[in-house]
């Protein structure tokens, strides 16, 4: 995938630099490197936000992975997994991102 325009959607009217990051490095560039699959690329990711409780950026990652080939039943295990890691709250509010985004797709 290249000319990601995510970033510049989101938050170009007000952070251009930031959404230049994101777009230009991290999806056009870091996503593409051929080290990981985006499907692993994706669990990481999911796996580091669901660590960091940021629940807000994993709609959109959630999302993103299953189109990256993660399925559901994946995404829950590793929740699962890492309640015991990272807090049961956290996994918590995980599993109803997950949930919320595979009801509706």
């Amino acid at each position: 995938m290249s000319g990601w325009t995510g970033g510049a959607d989101a938050i170009g009217d007000i952070a251009p630099a930031l959404a230049h990051y994101t777009d230009k490095i991290l999806f056009d560039e870091v996503w593409e490197r051929s080290e990981l699959s985006k499907r692993d690329r994706s669990l990481v990711t999911v796996t580091a936000l669901v660590t960091l409780g940021a629940t807000e950026q994993l709609t959109f990652h959630a999302s993103f992975a299953r189109d990256n080939g993660v399925t559901e039943t994946e995404l829950v295990e590793a929740i699962t997994h890492l309640a015991f890691y990272v807090g049961w709250p956290r996994a918590m509010a995980a599993i109803g991102v997950v949930r919320a985004v595979f009801a509706h797709s």
